[in-house]
């Protein structure tokens, strides 16, 4: 793998990380595992078939979690604690076989993009809960369902 894509990889997975980290743990591993993609040496573990069932049951968990209003956001507030090291750690590990310098950027760069990616989603879902009607947050859950996935796929 090249340096341009174990960026886009790194800075995707780190910023997907953010918004919801198993789908993008589950996706990355099923991709993986299915050929579409290749992952770095330090990666390939997202392909573990146990791997792919704890991330696959979080986020069925998740899925319903974020659908309802007041419990997204204390899931939310939750996991600013695990998607931000998280999206880190994936970033990190994307150059682990570069240097030691190229991973400590990358994990510094991947916080942060999964710290901006998670603040807007946590900030946006707050704003939704505030509205009266539950629809937009469902919306805004769906939307949130299909964008780290579809972030991932590219990778």
């Amino acid at each position: 793998m090249g340096v341009i894509e174990t960026i886009a990889l790194s800075s995707g997975a780190a910023w997907a990380s953010g918004l919801n980290l198993y789908a993008t743990v589950f996706t990355l591993g099923l991709m993986n595992a299915t050929g579409n993609i290749v992952l770095p040496p330090e990666l390939q573990v997202l392909s573990s078939p146990m791997v792919m069932l704890v991330a696959g049951a979080l986020y069925f968990v998740e899925f319903f979690a974020d659908k309802i209003p007041g419990i997204d956001s204390a899931w939310d507030a939750l996991h600013s604690f695990v998607r931000i090291p998280c999206g880190a750690i994936l970033a990190a590990a994307a150059f682990m076989h570069v240097s030691p310098e190229a991973m400590l950027i990358a994990g510094l760069l991947g916080g942060t993009l999964a710290a901006t990616s998670h603040a807007t989603k946590a900030g946006t879902r707050i704003l939704i809960n505030a509205s009266p009607e539950p629809f937009s947050n469902w919306a805004a859950s769906v939307t949130e369902d299909v964008s780290p996935s579809a972030a991932s796929g590219w990778l």
